[in-house]
């Protein structure tokens, strides 16, 4: 039963997993609200996930009986079994956690149908992958991350191609125009998956290489063939998707258009598998064995004790985080392609705000990628740098880069009820929980309060020891900073606007409370986390009471770099506002003739007038007395 029932049950699962969440993210992007074609969509999603229920409960027992060597029983014994590798084992623990993503998301999809729901829902369905990221056969590598972002790219990118797919071809949109522009939106999703797919294939290659580039070796020829064909085939399924849009718009049968889409996706999408198959099923170049009892350093991080950092390490040491990297060369992409847009139809964009944007974007990788990342895991100092760029230094730059304007600026218009990017990005920013989290005095607290709720409870063990912890780490440093920031010296609209002395009296005291956090380490005589720093088991650099300590220095030091800059920053839009209040009473009183000046003399004489009569009536009350 467990020999031909568990492939059967994971490809359920798999191919069930597809339908629910590429479903819901193809709804969400491409389906008008309210729509027929969207609760089709909504009822196909919603089948996907009470099957995924079903197959994932399936491969739960399957892999916990291939693990055990049991036999299926309905004893106490069993249940005890099966409760303990839900509970205690890793592998346990996934399945169960996406088994649970599995049913909110049946019951929720049923409950709620709008277009937000199911934006909100496809998002939870993407998180319901990550347990399998966790877990998966290039999870346990010496790259851990590299290996878990790659794999999670990997998952993400063909759930939203495959079940973005079926979501096209079981709605069949009804006129010509809908089916054209449908497919058009279909062909924008797939085509990131495709990238993703040959991106993250590559990264993980390239974590089985573990740097052994042999050209010799027959798992690098199939890497580079991969490439290559993967490449041109992208190419090709661009090409021909954009010949099916024609031919729809043209009233072309849409039925055969688009089993003619599908056997072209599938193509492609096979190839890409079969490719990775091979590579899967061909030895990588053997890399030299260490069999030398692993050092503590290699039992808390998986990975060998780096060398002493020196100043020329902050320039050559690389760990590269594919996720960031990633996410900030489509950032970057996104918005020149915006400002090109911009620039094509004669409109203005402020250089200066590109230059932030695009600076906000390279610093943000090199952190992530660059020494910060490579060391923050065996020096708390370098952690701390890492914290003030992320929280202080990039969310200024991006803030400054208005990325909202643009968005609406530049991105087109949809005109039938359905959400693109534009659409998505001013419904985020005006919900009532953006309202409220980026409410000035919120967004101030939430960044104060961060640094002791982060640093003084189990959150800060959890983001040093676990690649999914630290990926929340840098979100939650740049969310809440990019929220002060915007309150401060946002260019993009908001609802709350403080008077700009405000501003500033919100910014010396949020600082200060940044400075005292400073301080406090400083002066701590004990570690924050004696069970990894204390025993990372380094032969060079500070004791690890005294690196901590150059933290709280730099947490101290380094704050007062952006207060300043954005100090200086509140103070110019402060002293442009003023000069623009000016201008503006100026051209008023132009217009009327100077009518309000001399309206305000006019009061300045009634006044006089009336200060004079009481004065005389006081000293005529003296003299009669």
């Amino acid at each position: 039963m467990v020999r031909w029932g568990g492939p059967i049950a994971k490809f359920v699962l798999n191919l069930s997993m597809a339908i629910t969440a590429g479903g819901l993210v193809f709804a969400a992007y491409v389906l008008p609200d309210k729509s027929k074609s969207l609760n089709i969509a909504q009822n196909l999603s919603a089948f996907g996930a009470v099957t995924w229920v079903a197959a994932g409960a399936l491969n739960f027992l399957f892999t916990y009986l291939n693990v055990t060597g049991s036999a299926l029983a309905f004893d106490e014994t069993f249940s005890q079994g099966l409760w303990l590798f839900a509970t205690d084992i890793e592998l346990g623990i996934a399945l169960a956690i996406n088994l649970v993503f599995a049913m909110a998301i049946a019951l929720l999809i049923v409950m709620f149908r709008s277009l937000s729901a199911t934006a909100i829902l496809a998002v939870l369905s993407l998180a319901g992958l990550v347990p399998f990221a966790l877990i998966g056969h290039a999870a346990g590598t010496a790259n851990h991350g590299l290996a878990v972002n790659a794999l999670g790219m990997h998952l993400v990118a063909i759930v939203i191609w495959v079940g973005g797919l079926i979501a096209l071809f079981v709605t069949r949109p009804g006129t010509p125009a809908q089916a054209s522009e449908f497919t058009k939106r279909f062909s924008t999703l797939a085509l990131i998956a495709f990238a993703l797919v040959l991106v993250s294939g590559v990264a993980s290659s390239i974590v089985r290489l573990d740097g052994n580039l042999d050209f010799s070796n027959a798992y690098v020829v199939l890497l580079v063939l991969k490439v290559a064909v993967l490449l041109l085939l992208g190419v090709f399924g661009a090409l021909y998707r954009l010949r099916i849009i024609g031919q729809l718009a043209n009233g072309a049968n849409r039925i055969r258009s688009f089993a003619k889409l599908a056997a072209v996706e599938l193509i492609l999408m096979g190839t890409a598998i079969g490719l990775a198959t091979a590579l899967a099923k061909t030895a990588p170049p053997l890399s030299e064995q260490n069999w030398d009892q692993p050092t503590p350093a290699e039992l808390l991080t998986g990975e060998k004790l780096p060398p002493e950092l020196t100043p020329d390490k902050f320039l050559t040491a690389w760990k590269i985080d594919l996720a960031w990297l990633v996410i900030c060369v489509f950032a970057i992409g996104l918005y020149l392609y915006g400002v090109r847009r911009l620039k094509k139809r004669g409109d203005s964009w402020h250089f200066s705000r590109t230059a932030s944007w695009v600076l906000g974007h390279l610093v943000l990788i090199y952190v992530t990628s660059g020494a910060i990342n490579a060391y923050q895991e065996y020096l708390f100092s370098i952690h701390m740098i890492g914290h003030m760029i992320l929280a202080m230094g990039i969310p200024v730059l991006l803030v400054v880069g208005a990325p909202i304007t643009l968005i609406s600026r530049a991105a087109a218009k949809r005109h039938d009820d359905s959400r693109g990017l534009r659409e998505w990005a001013l419904w985020a920013v005006h919900t009532k929980y953006a309202q409220l989290i980026s409410h000035p005095l919120v967004a101030a607290v939430l960044f104060a309060s961060s640094l002791v709720t982060f640093y003084y409870t189990p959150l800060f063990a959890w983001s040093t020891s676990d690649h999914l912890g630290h990926q929340w780490m840098v979100v939650h440093f740049l969310i809440t900073g990019y929220l002060f920031a915007q309150a401060l010296v946002g260019i993009d609209p908001g609802p709350n606007r403080l008077p700009y002395a405000a501003r500033l009296l919100l910014l010396i005291g949020t600082m200060a409370f940044h400075a005292f956090f400073g301080l406090s380490l400083m002066s701590a005589e004990g570690l924050l986390l004696p069970e990894w720093y204390g025993a990372m088991g380094r032969t060079w650099g500070d004791s690890p009471l005294v690196d901590q300590q150059n933290g709280g220095a730099i947490a101290w030091g380094i704050g007062e770099i952006p207060t300043a800059l954005l100090t200086v920053i509140v103070s110019v839009q402060w002293f442009k506002a003023d000069k623009r209040e000016s201008t503006r009473l100026d051209r008023a009183s132009d217009r009327t003739g100077n009518q309000d000046l001399n309206e305000y003399n006019a009061m300045l004489a009634k006044l006089a007038a009336r200060d004079a009569r009481v004065a005389a009536k006081a000293q005529q009350n003296q003299e009669d007395r």
